[in-house]
């Protein structure tokens, strides 16, 4: 990198609450955030919003005519960057760019569109511009008035760190100075559901039980970095996450950016990455650059509750760090998967570790005991075909 990224705020709707207090709190909780909902007449796994972050989703819907026919990965966006830009002192008046992401955009809104036209052979006016992936960023600009450059992508499930990617991009070249990132997901709908069904890696739907648990967690729905699981647990869950970058150090900045990887693998099936995921390899050396192992203190992993997803990340980490093994974690086992938003609430944990200076494991995987302190977290994110970023954040000091 040409010269270390500020992260000057940080913002998120989830599962875990819609306050960085709350999320914290939440964290060192044994309790996991599954609950079961029926979808396509049968019982299913999700990770919801908040009951209190779905009633400011609904005051935001009816607050303004035109946010009424928005899709809630749209309205989820919106509410996450009014609280990021607020956080880090941003007006109306700042020039910053904004690049949100989503894997999948507006499924809700897409369904209902959808069915309107297998049952009437119309749709309506708005099913076109509601539902294109442009609309995050777009309304996020317009909401907040931003006067730069708006950017929506999606590349599938690491579409948020990508997000990221290119906000350091716009820094680095000097053509911005602040950019908001972040990604957003809503993909608690009935073909969603039944598409991740099909590609039988879900979870399975058992009785509930509640922490505390035996040492190997299995009672947990999703057992994500649990290596030895012989069933997939996958769970989808909902959630937004943004960040503030600045360009250099920032005296108020919450962690830095310290390097940034990515790397694309040549595909071998339409959802595989190889068993040791050589693009986890290449993209986190690429991240430490020249840095010395031992200076990796944490890595936030992927992890997503597959067989095949959780042991290849963790064969790759293997394979880079050998015996100098940095402690390892994933929050997958708490709220699930969350698409495009997933690397964003990775990066979230991260930078909440180093600011507490507290370690939060997985309930599935033994880190060697290990005091020393967090001050560099490498963070993780993987899409369908192997398109892998790895960021790595550091405490600013």
């Amino acid at each position: 990198m040409k010269e270390k990224i500020s992260i000057t705020a940080l913002a998120s709707l989830s599962p875990l609450g819609d306050t960085l207090n709350e999320t914290w709190k939440a964290y060192l909780s044994d309790n996991h955030y599954f609950s079961l909902k029926d979808y396509n007449g049968q019982q299913v796994w999700v990770a919801p919003l908040s009951q209190a972050s779905k009633l400011k989703v609904d005051e935001l819907r009816f607050s303004d005519n035109k946010y009424k026919k928005l899709d809630d990965s749209v309205l989820f966006a919106i509410l996450a960057s009014r609280k990021a830009v607020d956080q880090a002192g941003w007006k109306n008046t700042s020039i910053f760019g904004v690049n949100m992401g989503s894997s999948r955009g507006a499924t809700k809104l897409f369904e209902e569109y959808h069915q309107e036209y297998l049952e009437t052979g119309v749709t309506s006016t708005l099913s076109s511009p509601t539902t294109t992936l442009g609309n995050i960023s777009s309304w996020v600009s317009h909401d907040l008035g931003a006067t730069g450059p708006d950017i929506s992508h999606s590349i599938t499930c690491s579409t948020g760190l990508h997000s990221v990617l290119n906000g350091v991009a716009w820094l680095n070249s000097g053509m911005a100075d602040k950019f908001l990132v972040g990604a957003s997901e809503a993909p608690l709908t009935n073909f969603t559901i039944a598409q991740m069904k099909a590609l039988k890696i879900y979870a399975r739907t058992t009785a509930v039980h509640e922490p505390p648990v035996d040492e190997l967690g299995k009672e947990y729905p999703c057992q994500a970095l649990y290596l030895e699981k012989e069933t997939n647990s996958m769970i989808l869950g909902e959630a937004a996450t943004v960040a503030c970058l600045e360009t250099g150090t920032v005296n108020n900045a919450l962690a830095l950016i310290e390097g940034v990887g990515y790397a694309t693998e040549i595909l071998k099936h339409n959802t595989s990455i190889s068993a040791n995921a050589e693009c986890f390899q290449k993209s986190m050396k690429m991240a430490m650059g020249n840095l010395s192992l031992s200076d990796i203190d944490v890595i936030v992993m992927h992890a997503p509750g597959t067989i095949k997803g959780d042991l290849s990340e963790f064969n790759a980490v293997q394979q880079v760090f050998g015996s100098t093994m940095p402690l390892l974690t994933t929050n997958k086992w708490k709220f699930g998967h969350t698409f495009a938003s997933s690397g964003m609430l990775n990066l979230e944990l991260a930078i909440l570790m180093i600011q507490h200076n507290k370690f939060i494991p997985s309930p599935f995987f033994k880190n060697k005991v290990n005091n020393k302190q967090i001050k560099r977290v490498l963070v993780n994110a993987v899409g369908f075909g192997g398109n892998a970023v790895s960021i790595l954040v550091s405490k600013n000091e």
